[in-house]
């Protein structure tokens, strides 16, 4: 069969899974944070059809998940410490650590990089297909390159219909942003992404300041660090809502909310994030709603930042990363 004629199947098939898989196949899988694209990391042909299904550049490396913390030594030269200290905290979950990667990893999965991003992914059923298989799991988020990432089975099946031959429906992810990413150099903890764990979270464990990265990398360290990465259909512009509604007058204009109603817009052209404020719901809720707005027929979307603490820091990361006007 060729790859690109796949009738995409939805199911809760772990043994199915486990089985295209063996057979060198990608399969999307559910995760706390969003849905991945999965194939076996130790396979240069399985890996580089996730490459083809998402139209991913090679130079961007892949996260590799694993069943428990115990299974780090198998494709990890070197941990430091507080690593270990941070997974009894945080992993499974949604924290990705970037070590020395061992001889096995292949240069495909990290992109020629000598460090490897490690992750164990809390979704119950991909923990289950985790168990069953003997080889970890390369994933990017299921998503063509560069757009939104999927928080839904469905949403996975919008994207890459016809690219993969199953995607493994786990329902909504709870989280609904992507991991954090840490790494240590010279005695320094790095957070290269943030994510799913608060940087607070992250800095009370280890009793010190992290060093928190915002810049964008045209050939990047860790996964999800290039600048146009999570886009809308409809272009997506963020800062003051106010002012950007004035530069945008005669255009028709879509709202992301936080806490509140902007009003002056009609309701089926303003999205909610949390209309508590709440920065867990918002994160949760995030992906979903840019995907509506981005095909509700307005010609922008306007958002305004979120308060930059705790999860707030990593909806900031995905509207400043999606936006054209930054």
């Amino acid at each position: 069969m060729e790859y690109d004629q796949f009738q995409t199947a939805t199911g809760t098939d772990v043994s199915l899974a486990k089985r295209l898989l063996e057979e060198g196949w990608p399969v999307a899988i559910p995760t706390e944070t969003v849905y991945g694209l999965a194939a076996n990391a130790l396979d240069d042909d399985a890996v580089l059809k996730i490459f083809k299904a998402k139209n991913r550049p090679h130079f961007n490396p892949l996260i590799i998940h694993l069943a428990g913390w115990s299974d780090v030594a198998k494709y990890a030269a070197e941990v430091p410490d507080v690593f270990d200290e941070l997974a009894r905290h945080f992993a499974p979950g949604p924290l990705t650590f970037l070590v020395k990667k061992a001889d096995v990893v292949p240069g495909l999965v990290t992109a020629g990089s000598p460090k490897v991003a490690i992750r164990i992914p809390a979704h119950p059923l991909t923990r289950q297909l985790l168990l069953s298989l003997d080889f970890p799991l390369a994933a990017p988020s299921a998503n063509p390159s560069g757009y939104v990432s999927p928080t839904t089975a469905q949403h996975v099946y919008e994207g890459l219909h016809g690219k993969i031959p199953y995607i493994l429906d786990g329902g909504t992810c709870t989280v609904g942003v992507e991991s954090t990413i840490i790494d240590f150099e010279d005695g320094q903890l790095i957070i290269w992404r943030k994510g799913g764990v608060a940087v607070e979270e992250i800095e009370r464990i280890i009793g010190r300041k992290a060093i928190v990265k915002t810049g964008v990398e045209n050939h990047p360290v860790a996964p999800g660090q290039l600048k146009s990465h999570y886009a809308t259909a409809t272009p997506l512009h963020v800062g003051d809502v106010a002012k950007m509604r004035a530069a945008f007058s005669g255009k028709k204009i879509c709202l992301l909310e936080f806490g509140g109603n902007l009003v002056n817009v009609p309701a089926a052209f303003r999205f909610q994030l949390s209309p508590t404020a709440n920065l867990d719901v918002a994160a949760k809720n995030l992906f979903s709603v840019m995907r509506q707005a981005g095909t509700c027929g307005a010609d922008v979307i306007l958002a305004e930042w979120v308060p930059e603490h705790g999860m707030g820091l990593a909806i900031n990361d995905r509207l400043r990363r999606a936006a054209v006007n930054i």
